[in-house]
């Protein structure tokens, strides 16, 4: 059963991966992070490399970027190490790399964010500029984070009447990111991350010598139920027209109005051609719909609202917790089978696309 790939916990989730990993015969390393996670176990950055280390062309599948968006990431890459794909690669001179819980903390406590309360598609920029003002953010971060949670109803109106007034700011939208408020959603920080510099070791370990990188990094969180939208971000025309060719045109381009995404700096995907220069670069974003929109911005104040207050309730917290969890896993088997059987779709065309390349 597809669902048998999802698991309940970091825990489990990084034993099953490992076990496959090496069960598949893999090159596996580990980059333990410093803090712990929230059952006291160690957490880590996990990478399995299934191919030859000098192979002409990665494959990369990156999974955790923010945290508890992990659960559906870690499933599709542990039914890739149990699939034939990883060899139709190989036989195809690919080599496929998986990076295992690029939030390895985020992960483990149930929050988008980092341990700095940082979203990591929103600090792998350039941290010698300053990082852009976003005013549509700055205008309700009061409304967002709240000084006291759950927030009062009056709050919430005036939420729900500002967001319906801003829907359509996307350059920069609410959720383009901020460097301004530490405690507030889509915090980009001030410096990179544990988990910017350790993905940028990664790909200068195993990209650089590369000739053509693919990469799928898998989120959840926004659009319709169980969809898996395909996002391109900022990059050439024939980059976008490549992705076309290999993904199909139903490919967004994250600008468009259409995107379930708005513009954002600080991508992570967006340090490849910085630490593998010279290397064809051609990444996306896989991100599938969970609960309507409401309802997902909700759990992601509570966690903004609870990295500000340490001392809440152990009630509070787990609720809020939970809340987060439920908003990026959706624990039903026919949501489980769509994340899936899209995921092995588009991993066969990116496998055909560099074959082809």
């Amino acid at each position: 059963m597809t669902a048998a790939h999802f698991s309940q916990s970091y825990r489990e989730a990084r034993q099953r991966f490992l076990a496959a990993a090496r069960a598949r015969g893999a090159t596996v390393e580990s980059h333990a992070h410093p803090l712990k996670g929230a059952e006291g176990e160690e957490i880590a950055t996990d990478t399995a490399l299934v191919g030859a280390a000098d192979a002409a062309h990665l494959f990369i599948v990156s999974s955790g970027t923010h945290g508890a968006e992990g659960f559906s990431g870690s499933a599709c890459q542990l039914a890739l190490l149990h699939d034939t794909l990883p060899q139709r690669a190989t036989d195809s001179g690919i080599a496929v790399l998986l990076i295992h819980a690029v939030n390895p903390y985020g992960f483990s406590h149930l929050t988008r964010t980092n341990e700095d309360n940082i979203d990591l598609n929103r600090n792998f920029g350039d941290f010698s500029q300053p990082y852009p003002a976003n005013p549509v953010y700055e205008e309700i971060h009061d409304l967002l984070v709240p000084g006291a949670w759950p927030p009062s109803a009056a709050i919430e109106e005036k939420l729900t009447t500002a967001m319906a007034r801003l829907a359509k700011q996307r350059d920069p939208g609410v959720s383009s990111g901020q460097a301004v408020h530490p405690d507030g959603l889509f915090y980009a920080g001030t410096r990179p991350a544990w988990s910017n510099k350790t993905i940028r070791a990664i790909l200068r370990a195993h990209g650089r010598s590369r000739r053509h990188i693919a990469w799928i990094d898998v989120h959840t969180g926004l659009g319709p139920y169980g969809h898996g939208e395909k996002i391109f971000g900022r990059h050439s025309p024939e980059t976008l027209a490549r992705e076309q060719a290999w993904w199909g045109r139903d490919l967004i381009v994250s600008s468009m109005a259409e995107s379930v995404s708005p513009r954002t700096m600080g991508h992570i995907t967006g340090c490849a051609p910085e630490e593998c220069p010279g290397v064809a670069i051609t990444p996306t974003t896989l991100e599938y719909g969970t609960l309507p929109n409401p309802a997902v911005r909700r759990a992601l104040r509570g966690e903004a609202w609870l990295a500000g207050h340490p001392d809440a309730p152990d009630a509070l917290r787990k609720e809020i917790r939970r809340a987060v969890r439920d908003a990026f896993y959706v624990d039903a088997d026919d949501w489980k089978g769509m994340i899936l059987g899209q995921f092995r779709a588009f991993a066969l065309q990116t496998i055909n696309g560099l074959a082809a390349a």
